[in-house]
């Protein structure tokens, strides 16, 4: 065995000398990495220097986008509850392992954008007078990857919210952040329509941690189906699978699930892939109601011919965990609970019990634009301007609100995407008309926005166009000429078993079957952000093609 030797101290001009030297260094790295990732909020202000800050706040479509586009001569602040952006469009392949997980996301932070910061927390207030946002922290949070389908805060008792809005929790939770320019781009919550235990118990596809779940439990319910402890009723109820939503994200997963079984599970439990029951729930008459009568038909027969139940005019009541509940199956409840089955009840069916349940039925206006952008101000005159022709001497002593749709309560913009004004009108008989005014720098683009006397749909190719129109506009200052106009490119989707629907307004017109399938493929590969995924996902799709799709549960 080795002897201790005891440690030599090094002498103290020798130490002050290493310490002298590796000072040079140290300085060269802080200036040249100081974008890549700015430390405190006096290292923040220290780095922006004479350019104007552009705080973006989310970092999905138009968050995300825009803040690849804007020029070095602003300093483009990110700040969202997620470190990364998500492909949408492909969260139904990673959920069925014919993508993966990595191949749906992109990093906000990025060497190829070292001009981007970026702050991981909820925006939670804003204060336009001062030019102020307010931040809480998310980097640990439990509501990390998951949809929302309701305010974090729901669940908190009255008192917590108010200690946490007066600052009383753990120092550090909650900070501000100034800004020249804010662009609202939060996005919206998954629409649960208040049923019953949907928001609970029900699988969601928004986020990257919701194709994690669903991927995990598909296989999940195979695994129990085809052990020999598991008897035959509860064997039948973990391969059924309800997907609620026959919106393109529904019937997509649907498609891409059915090709999961017919394609990999068939060969890997040959006994079991017969009983596997996958149905669409729709409280419309028809599914994929965006598309033609004719393609909305095409896609039925498609899936049925697929084997996928199609269930139109159904509506939804309730979903709770366990069996559905009979006289003759003693402890049956106990047993399903313990391995995660659920019982959907709709008007039409009753109960049937089924092993995963997604719910995919739109959109909710984010609580953020719902509650901390629903109060009264006074009139930001620094940063306002008046559209009706009022003085700003009238209008100094009334309140001010963001104008909201009255149905959707999306942010009104014009067609420069600035948030509108509107004053506050009290009841009185004797009340002028409301006055309107616009935020000169304040934009709200996405799903949570909606342009005045404008019907665009709430999609990614929405978003995307408006994020690239004002990074442009931004770049070459010339906002104040220009008009938001939207292109639309078309919808489509996929149907399963190498077959898709496209639908354009210019030369292709509509495309239904293996052709349609093919521009799908091509759309999506197209319209992936980095280079790395753009060879990864082609990648991908062949050795699954070649070798079977990957069940590893994890």
């Amino acid at each position: 065995m080795a002897s201790l030797r005891p440690i030599r101290r090094l002498p103290t001009p020798l130490i002050d000398s290493i310490t002298y030297r590796s000072r040079p260094a140290t300085h060269c790295f802080s200036q040249s990495c100081r974008n890549r990732g700015t430390v405190g909020l006096d290292a923040l202000d220290a780095s922006k220097g004479d350019r104007e800050r552009i705080v973006i706040l989310g970092s999905g479509w138009a968050g995300y986008v825009l803040s690849q586009r804007l020029s070095a001569k602003y300093q483009t602040l990110v700040i969202s509850p997620r470190s990364y952006f998500v492909f949408t469009p492909l969260l139904n392949s990673t959920a069925t392992g014919t993508l993966e997980f990595r191949t749906a996301l992109e990093p906000v932070r990025s060497k190829r954008k070292p001009n981007i910061e970026f702050m991981q927390g909820w925006a939670d207030d804003v204060d336009f007078g001062r030019k102020m946002v307010t931040i809480e922290e998310s980097v640990v949070d439990p509501h990390q990857g998951k949809a929302m389908a309701e305010d974090r805060r729901e669940d908190h008792s009255t008192g917590e919210v108010k200690l946490e809005k007066k600052g009383l929790r753990k120092e550090g939770k909650r900070w501000e952040v100034s800004y020249d320019k804010l662009v609202v781009t939060v996005g919206c919550y998954s629409q649960t329509f208040g049923t019953k235990g949907v928001k609970e118990n029900a699988f969601f596809m928004k986020d990257v941690g919701d194709a994690r779940r669903i991927r995990k439990r598909v296989l999940e319910c195979f695994e129990v189906a085809s052990l020999p402890t598991t008897s035959e009723k509860l064997r039948e109820q973990l391969l059924r699978f309800a997907i609620v939503g026959g919106g393109p994200t529904g019937m997509e997963f649907g498609a891409e699930l059915s090709d999961l079984v017919h394609q990999d599970l068939s060969k890997l439990y040959p006994d079991l892939a017969p009983k596997v029951r996958i149905a669409v729930y729709d409280v419309a008459k028809t599914v994929l109601s965006m598309f033609d009568e004719k393609l909305g038909k095409y896609a039925m027969q498609t899936f049925r011919r697929e084997g996928v139940e199609v269930k139109t005019s159904h509506h939804v009541q309730e979903l709770r965990p366990g069996l559905p509940r009979t006289g003759s199956d003693e402890n049956m409840d106990d047993v399903a609970d313990s391995q995660g089955c659920y019982t959907l009840t709709t008007e039409e069916d009753g109960d049937v019990g089924v092993g995963l349940c997604v719910w995919s039925t739109g959109n909710m206006m984010n609580p953020f634009v719902q509650k901390a952008l629903d109060k009264t101000y006074g009139f930001p005159s620094s940063s306002a301007s008046i559209t009706d022709g009022k003085q700003p001497d009238e209008l100094d002593t009334k309140e001010w609100m963001i104008e909201k749709h009255p149905k959707t309560g999306a942010i009104i913009v014009d067609d420069r995407l600035r948030v509108q004004l509107q004053s506050k009108t009290s009841p009185s008989s004797d009340e002028k008309p409301a006055s309107s005014a616009t935020m000169t720098d304040v934009f709200a683009l996405g799903d949570n926005a909606m342009i005045r006397d404008a019907q665009l749909p709430a999609t990614a190719q929405t978003a995307a166009q408006q994020a690239l129109w004002l990074g442009k506009r931004l770049n070459k200052g010339d906002l104040e000429s220009q008009h938001f106009t939207f292109k639309n490119l078309g919808i489509m989707t996929y149907l399963g078993n190498s077959k898709g629907l496209v639908q354009t307004e210019g030369w292709l017109g509509d495309i239904s079957g293996r052709a349609a399938w093919l521009i799908w493929r091509g759309a999506y590969l197209t319209m992936s952000v980095s280079w790395r995924n753009k060879i990864l996902i082609p990648v991908y799709w062949f050795l699954n093609w070649a070798f079977g799709r990957d069940i590893t549960r994890f």
